[in-house]
C-alpha cells in the first residue's frame, strides 16, 4: 500500500504504515495513562471509535497515498484506547472475576483474528483492491462505536 502509493521501497513501504500505526497507539495509551483519571473513558472511547471510523474512510477514499498513510496514524491513535478501556470497563463490572476476563482476551484474539481475515477475503473477492477490504473493516469501529452509545444511553436513562 505505502509502497506503491509513496514510491518508496518495499522495505520503507513495509514498515511506514506499521510503524505510524503503533507509535500513535503509544501516544494514545501514553495520553489515557498520564491523564486517565481527569476523562471521561466512555467519552474518550466513543470520540475514539469515530475517529477510527473517519481513519478508515480517510484511507479508503483519500487519493493522496501520503494523506491516506496519515490515516493509517491515526487509525493507530484511535483504537489505542479501546483494549486498555475496554478492561477499564469491564473491572467496574460486579461478579465478572476470572472468567469474564478470560472471554476477552479470547474475543481479543478471535478479533485480531477475524478482522483482518474478513479484509483479506473481501480484498481478494475485489481482486485484489485493499481500499474495499478495509472499507469492509470498517463495521468493526462503527460496532464499538455503537456499543459506546448504547452504554452511553442506558447511563443516562
Amino acid at each position: 500500500f505505502a509502497e506503491q502509493g509513496l514510491g518508496v521501497s518495499k522495505t520503507v513501504g513495509d514498515l511506514a504504515g506499521p510503524m505510524a500505526f503503533a507509535a500513535m497507539m503509544g501516544v494514545s495509551r501514553l495520553i489515557f495513562g498520564k491523564y486517565g483519571e481527569k476523562l471521561n473513558l466512555n467519552r474518550y472511547m466513543a470520540v475514539c471509535a469515530a475517529l477510527c471510523v473517519g481513519a478508515y474512510l480517510c484511507i479508503v477514499f483519500v487519493p493522496s497515498p501520503v494523506l491516506s498513510l496519515l490515516g493509517c496514524a491515526v487509525c493507530g491513535f484511535s483504537v489505542g484506547i479501546f483494549w486498555p478501556g475496554t478492561f477499564s470497563r469491564a473491572a467496574s463490572i460486579r461478579g465478572g472475576g476470572t472468567q469474564m476476563f478470560a472471554l476477552l482476551a479470547l474475543a481479543g484474539d478471535l478479533g485480531c483474528a477475524g478482522g483482518p481475515t474478513l479484509a483479506g477475503l473481501v480484498s481478494d473477492a475485489c481482486g485484489g483492491a485493499l481500499r474495499a477490504g478495509i472499507l469492509a473493516a470498517i463495521i468493526f469501529p462503527l460496532l464499538m462505536l455503537l456499543c459506546m452509545l448504547l452504554v452511553r444511553k442506558q447511563r443516562g436513562a
